[in-house]
C-alpha cells in the first residue's frame, strides 16, 4: 500500500519521477512474486456462541 502511494506522488512526467515509478514497479513487481511463492495457510474457523448478549 505504502509503495503504490508512492508511485501516486510521483505522477511528474520529469525523468525523475518516471525513473522513480519505473524503479517502484519493479519493487512492486518483486515483492508481490515473492509473496506468492510463500505457502498459503488455512486460515482457522471461530465459533462463537449462538446465545444473544445485550
Amino acid at each position: 500500500m505504502h509503495l503504490d502511494r508512492a508511485y501516486h506522488y510521483l505522477r511528474g512526467d520529469d525523468p525523475m519521477s518516471r525513473r522513480g515509478r519505473e524503479a517502484l514497479d519493479l519493487l512492486i513487481e518483486a515483492v508481490a512474486v515473492e509473496e506468492l511463492k510463500q505457502p498459503r495457510q488455512d486460515a482457522g474457523v471461530l465459533m462463537f456462541p449462538n446465545g444473544r448478549r445485550f
